[in-house]
């Protein structure tokens, strides 16, 4: 059980940098056939983004962006694009999430994560003539990034966590 009002450690820079170079690196992992391969870059982006909006932000977005688009081989832009709109809404509402438990978060964030995937295939489509919808089960992946939230959410912020006081006596 987690006290309310429990203040954490400030986030160390280099954790900060670890995990998105991480998540970089699950996303370059071959998936093989997996219908919804979560996105890891765009998950973390979005964590940092609301937890730490000064440390992460557009610019670093627009760089994840960048890397992503080099990797995936997609129009040049199109991860830099998603990425960066994700992040700009992401900071516009971390104010607010922050006020709900993780799992309660995880139903704020799926509107990011479903334009994330919008704005790619609005791209594909809008550039490519002989492009066409990839179908409803393009989708899925937002859908399970949301329901990695609240795992992503606890596992990043375990480093923040401070240590329970033994000579603490007040009720959990």
């Amino acid at each position: 059980m987690s006290r309310p009002n429990y203040i954490l450690l400030p986030a160390n820079p280099f954790f900060v940098g670890f995990s998105l170079v991480l998540a970089f690196l699950f996303n370059l992992l071959p998936w093989g056939s997996l219908i919804a391969v979560p996105d890891f870059v765009a998950l973390t982006l979005v964590f940092w983004s609301i937890h730490q909006p000064r440390k992460v932000g557009i610019g670093v977005a627009f760089l994840m962006g960048v890397l992503m688009d080099v990797h995936d081989a997609v129009y040049f832009g199109e991860n830099a694009l998603a990425f960066t709109l994700l992040s700009y809404f992401a900071i516009s509402i971390h104010r607010r999430v922050l006020w709900f438990p993780p799992l309660v978060q995880s139903f704020q964030v799926f509107p990011l994560f479903l334009g994330v995937q919008l704005v790619q295939l609005g791209v594909r489509l809008l550039i490519s003539s002989d492009s066409h919808f990839p179908g409803w089960w393009y989708f899925l992946e937002c859908v399970v990034n949301t329901a990695l939230w609240p795992l992503v959410t606890w596992l990043l912020l375990a480093p923040q966590r401070r240590p329970v006081d033994k000579d603490d006596t007040r009720p959990i």
